[in-house]
Parts: C-alpha cells; sequence; structure tokens
C-alpha cells in the first residue's frame, strides 16, 4: 500500500513539541511522513533541563484519571477523556520502554532513578533522530500563512525569522506560554484566554514571620476568603514571606482572583490544620492547669519555637507569663492566632523551577481526542499553549506528555 508524502512541522522544541512530533513519526502509519521541529532557542527541551531543581519530575504517581484530574486549576475537564488513552502509567513505561526508569518519591513525584534531567533530554532526542525527526534549533517563527487548496485540504507556510520557508500538511502549536505561539493561534482563528502568572510564591510583611526563613510546617491551611480557596499543605517560610506546597497550590487555584486584585489580598493561615479546634482548646487548658513554665517556652503542639513564641506575642500574651496566669480570653485570642491567623499578601514571587501561567488557547476550540483544532483543520496544539495548568508535582509535564502524543497520533493520520 502506497501512502503519500505527509509533512508535519511542530513549532516547540518542549516536551509537548518532541512527544508529538515522535507520535507522529511512528512509520508504522505512514512511511513517507516527515516531521520536523523548530525550537526558536540554542538548546530544544530547556524546561525539562532545569524541572525539579535539574531532575525533571516526569510526572506523578497516580494511576486513576478521576484522581489525577483533580490537580489542575484549568483543564481538568478536558483532560478528562485525554488521560484515559494516554496517562501517567503509560508515561511510566514509554521511558522505560526506552531503557529510562523512573522511580516514585515519598510525595508521589516521579523522577528518572538518575536523578538527572540529562536522562530525560537524552533518551527523547535519540527516540527523535532515531525516528529521523529533524530538529532544528535557533529556528524562530515569524509567521503562518494557511492556504486551502483546491481538493479543500489546508496546507501551511510556515516563515523563519531567517526568511527561510517551510510548507506542512500538519502543524503542531507546542509553544508553550510564550507570546508567539499565543499570536500564531489568533492569527489562525483562535481566541486566547489571556496568560496570567501560576505557581508563585506569596509576598508578606508581617513581624509574624519575621527571622523565621527556614522554618517550614507540615499540615497548614492556608485560605483566600474573598475567593473562596484553601489549600492545605506543608508551608515553607522564607525572607520574602511563605513558599512550600500549600501556598504554590493555592497561588494557582487563585491565579486569576490575585492578578485581578494586584496580588493584594488577606490570606487566613490555621497552622493547626490537623487538630479538631475543640482538641486545641483542650489541650491548651490542660497546659494551663499542669505545666508550671513561661508560655513562649512550652508549646503543646508540634510547631516550631520560634514560631510560636511569634503566634503567642502576637496574641497579646507576655513572654514571662506562665501557663497558670493564662486567661479564658487569652485562650481565646491565641487560639484564632493559631487557626485563623490574618495576614497581608502584598505581592507574588516567582517559584522559579517550574514557572507555569494560566490562560492559552481556549479549550472549546480544540478536539481533545486528536488535538486538532475545530477552527482550522490540520492545525494541532500541546502543551501550555492551552488554557491547561497543574499544581506542582509532575502535573504539568504529564499533560504535556498527553495532549502531544494525543496530537501526534491525530496528525500522522493520512487523508
Amino acid at each position: 500500500m502506497s501512502f503519500p508524502p505527509l509533512k508535519i512541522v511542530v513549532i516547540g522544541g518542549g516536551a509537548a513539541g518532541f512527544f508529538g512530533a515522535l507520535a507522529a513519526s511512528d512509520s508504522c502509519s505512514n512511511p513517507n511522513t516527515n516531521v520536523t521541529i523548530l525550537e526558536a532557542g540554542r538548546q530544544p527541551l530547556t524546561k525539562v533541563r532545569i524541572s525539579g531543581g535539574g531532575r525533571c519530575n516526569v510526572t506523578h504517581a497516580c494511576f486513576d484519571p478521576a484522581i489525577f484530574i483533580q490537580n489542575y486549576p484549568r483543564g481538568s475537564k478536558a483532560l478528562r477523556g485525554a488521560f484515559t488513552r494516554f496517562q501517567a502509567r503509560d508515561t511510566v513505561e514509554w521511558f522505560a520502554a526506552r531503557g529510562v526508569r523512573l522511580k516514585t518519591e515519598a510525595d508521589g513525584r516521579m523522577f528518572p532513578t538518575t536523578d538527572d534531567s540529562a536522562t530525560i533530554i537524552e533518551c527523547l532526542t535519540k527516540t527523535a533522530l532515531s525516528k529521523g525527526v529533524n530538529i532544528r534549533t535557533g529556528a524562530a517563527v515569524v509567521s503562518v500563512k494557511c492556504n486551502t487548496t483546491e481538493a479543500g485540504r489546508n496546507l501551511f507556510l510556515v516563515e523563519l525569522r531567517s526568511g527561510e520557508f517551510l510548507e506542512c500538511d500538519r502543524l503542531l502549536l507546542a509553544t508553550g506560554s510564550s507570546s508567539i505561539g499565543h499570536r500564531l493561534a489568533k492569527e489562525l482563528g483562535h481566541k486566547v484566554v489571556p496568560p496570567v502568572p501560576s505557581l508563585f510564591t506569596f509576598n508578606i510583611s508581617d513581624s509574624r514571620l519575621q527571622d523565621l526563613a527556614g522554618i517550614s510546617v507540615e499540615n497548614v491551611c492556608l485560605q483566600l476568603p474573598k475567593a473562596k480557596l484553601k489549600q492545605t499543605g506543608p508551608v515553607l517560610v522564607t525572607h520574602w514571606g511563605l513558599s512550600g506546597p500549600a501556598s504554590l497550590k493555592l497561588s494557582a487555584w487563585g491565579a486569576r482572583f490575585l492578578y485581578e486584585n494586584n496580588y493584594q489580598s488577606d490570606l487566613l493561615i490555621n497552622w493547626l490544620s490537623d487538630i479538631n479546634p475543640e482538641d486545641i482548646r483542650t489541650k491548651l487548658l490542660e497546659f494551663k492547669s499542669l505545666e508550671k513554665k513561661a508560655i513562649v517556652n512550652s508549646c503543646p503542639f508540634s510547631l516550631p519555637r520560634r514560631l510560636w513564641e511569634h503566634l503567642v506575642i502576637a496574641a497579646d500574651i507576655d513572654s514571662q507569663k506562665r501557663w497558670a496566669e493564662l486567661s479564658n480570653k487569652a485562650i481565646n485570642k491565641l487560639i484564632l492566632e493559631l487557626t485563623q491567623g490574618t495576614y497581608k499578601i502584598r505581592g507574588k514571587g516567582v517559584f522559579k523551577e517550574e514557572f507555569v501561567t494560566c490562560g492559552g488557547v481556549n479549550l472549546k476550540e480544540v478536539n481533545f481526542k486528536t488535538m486538532e483544532s475545530r477552527c482550522c483543520p490540520g492545525l494541532y496544539f500541546a502543551g501550555e499553549i492551552l488554557d491547561i495548568d497543574g499544581v506542582t508535582g509532575g502535573f504539568n509535564f504529564q499533560s504535556a506528555w498527553t495532549t502531544g502524543w494525543l496530537a501526534g497520533e491525530g496528525m500522522k493520520v493520512g487523508e
């Protein structure tokens, strides 16, 4: 059986772009397929290289799509079906089949056993070269034109900054959150939800956190009361405010709210989220009746000593006061400080290892069975160019692998 030549161009040499190119280059479907990756930078896969502190958090050890999608503030509904076709387990098996084994850490994150992102980069690059994928770096795209043939098919003309033109039958936009990708999508008929930062730390200037940089607490509940959003998990006190998983997750779910409020908002903190409020009162009363030390020097809970001292002082309790002298009014105030303290977010920091944005190509305009545009046949999307973003922990890479794979499978089907 003869196959007509099929030219595929992938704009963007990141995780989604590579996975799309690899799936599309499967010669079992059409041996006359020619796939080219165009990467504007000097090196492809730069985000893969720096992610996870240089170890590459490939995916997350959760193999139930219904649970997995709960980690996406935007795009969960669209990804539900996509993950039934290619999910985290498939990612693990895909890399294992190519000699790269992944390990699972206590929090569910999965890394190569080498703890080196170069392992993932080498695997993707070698596989691409073995399949005949043409990887071009320093190939910045400036425009794309879509022309319809007499047969009713779309052909794409891709112009590079160098002045070179490439023609293709299928075009995959996998440019991440870059402005060029969004501009091209708009020019080809798509709506783009304006991108704003997601996954960032909170800038907070508050005496209760002063000089506590480096202190971490395991089970803290953070709330944005006006947005009716909350997240629970580990928190890290920094020189500028708060970081850690709970902060990053809350920033992801509250990305639009915080952007619209210029990153100024009240933040409620419950430092004892794993303890029932009545049990907190009982414990304090127990210490009042039995403990003879000064309150600041004896903490009934598993809190860092210096944080406890700061919270006691914030509750207007004298640093010299002993437990037996603690009034019921002071107990009430201390409980509020421990479980409902109000802090002011004054701005955002950047989570440099996995900078993510929310926003991108409108998901209603994309067929998530194939990742093909509903507006422009022959055009496909994968990765962060879409209005999809996940919390930290390997979820953003998994959506890149999944949408890239689906796009590649969709593109290689001949007409």
